[in-house]
């Protein structure tokens, strides 16, 4: 017996990208969340939506980033205080870039985030 369609069919689920990036904003509000639930959004649903394996992997990517971030600021203010100016680049960034691509998300556009590491390609 062949298989002949290996292929299964994707919805398009726009609003639920725009929750994925949205969903990182629950780092400000709880301090752990915006990891945790873009990741489970990404890996349950990345074989079922449509553009979810590249927005997830985007997602993931840019809280990792901003987790470098604050790992490297921390130590680098006791060098005349450059760790300032990393942390708060990062908080900057946290704040306005998912609003962006949440925005981008629902136009159907590829997400592209600014000071984001590539970790999960």
């Amino acid at each position: 017996m062949e298989v002949l369609n290996t292929q299964i069919a994707k919805r398009e689920d726009k609003q639920l990208l725009v929750i994925t990036h949205l969903s990182q904003y629950l780092d400000y509000v709880t301090g752990f969340g915006g990891l945790i639930v873009p990741l489970v959004l990404w890996l349950t649903c990345k074989d079922k939506v449509h553009n979810m394996d590249a927005h997830g992997k985007a997602v993931v990517n840019f809280q990792l980033s901003l987790i470098a971030y604050i790992c490297i600021g921390i130590p680098c203010i006791l060098l005349l205080g450059l760790g300032f100016l990393i942390i708060g680049f990062a908080v900057v960034l946290g704040l306005i870039m998912p609003g962006i691509n949440a925005i981008k998300a629902s136009n159907g556009e590829d997400p592209s985030y600014f000071g984001s590491f590539k970790f999960i390609s």
